[in-house]
């Protein structure tokens, strides 16, 4: 199960692998949204993004005989780069089965990191079966990118230092697509703070999980079309869900038109490039989507790994 120990036993063996991101605020930010805004940078995490500390914790605690036998994983783009850093760095082989249409320099990442890359159409393959034949027919451990206590105890890590660091906040918030990230961090917060508000936010066309928890079971949908590449998954995780039923005072969605507003403020005021899934949080606040009384709010800025083109794009104006 998931709990405060084994996301503190998950720190003590990640430390030194990844990086203690720091928080940071902004007044103009804070002007913006009506409330006092602390962000946790994992942006500026190792490969990228939170999956790191998930991905280190789950290759970290394979035997030496499953460590031989490499491990596989399925990915959009943000775990794939996490799997493939933590396994070369661990002296495993991965081979990690990702969308054709991933972001270009995700994948690239994934490769200078190691990896062999097996493609598959999003559209037409589901990407846990692709990955689950790579997996028995090579007999790798898989190393699921939320499904998995390992997994989520690591994710935990980064809600234990936000915490750690900002322990009177009110409210926290984490993008939310399959659930690991959430689950990790709204448990470590719960933990430490049983009086904090935590709330889940996803794009509202790839709103799964706002269904899902308005519905009380979990809900699939169909492949959405969203900007955030990394909130794409079409439904909560089997072990996410129940721990977001008990973390989750709710599930807010943000426009795509939202989340772009907010990367370009983060980028111009703040000088941080995220995109667009780590921006999903940051959006609701922004966006003022919480409710008013909340004045101290904790947003973890997930992820930073975006293609040139593509932030040339979304930064022109035309």
């Amino acid at each position: 199960m998931l709990n405060l120990e084994k996301i503190k036993e998950a720190a003590a063996r990640i430390n030194g692998r990844i990086h203690r991101t720091p928080v940071v605020t902004s007044r103009s930010f804070n002007e913006r949204a009506g409330c006092e805004v602390f962000f946790k940078c994992e942006n500026l995490q190792r490969a990228g993004a939170f999956k790191i500390r998930g991905a280190t914790n789950k290759i970290l605690s394979l035997t030496e005989a499953e460590k031989r036998r490499g491990v596989a994983a399925f990915s959009s783009g943000n775990h794939a780069q996490a799997v493939a850093l933590a396994s070369r760095e661990a002296g495993v082989s991965a081979v990690i089965a990702m969308p054709d249409d991933a972001p270009k320099s995700k994948v690239a990442a994934t490769r200078e990191y190691g990896a062999e890359i097996i493609f598959y159409d999003r559209q037409h393959q589901d990407r846990e079966t692709v990955a689950i034949e790579i997996s028995q027919r090579d007999g790798r451990v898989m190393v699921p990118p939320y499904d998995d206590y390992l997994i989520l105890a690591g994710q935990g890590t980064c809600g234990l230092e936000f915490l750690e660091e900002v322990p009177d906040l009110d409210s926290l918030l984490a993008p939310c697509s399959g659930g690991g990230l959430f689950a990790g961090v709204s448990t470590a917060a719960k933990a430490l703070n049983p009086r904090i508000r935590c709330f889940a936010v996803e794009p509202e066309t790839a709103d799964d999980t706002q269904q899902s928890f308005r519905k009380g079971e979990r809900v699939a949908i169909e492949p959405p079309p969203t900007i955030a590449d990394g909130l794409r998954v079409q439904s909560p995780g089997v072990l996410t869900f129940p721990i977001l039923q008990q973390t989750a005072e709710d599930v807010l969605t943000v426009s795509d038109e939202e989340i772009v507003e907010t990367m370009k403020f983060i980028l111009s005021r703040m000088k941080l490039l995220v995109e667009p899934s780590g921006a999903a949080a940051a959006a609701a606040v922004l966006s003022r989507k919480l409710p008013r009384v909340v004045k101290r709010v904790g947003v973890v800025l997930s992820g930073g790994n975006i293609d040139a083109e593509f932030l040339a794009t979304l930064l022109s104006d035309k």
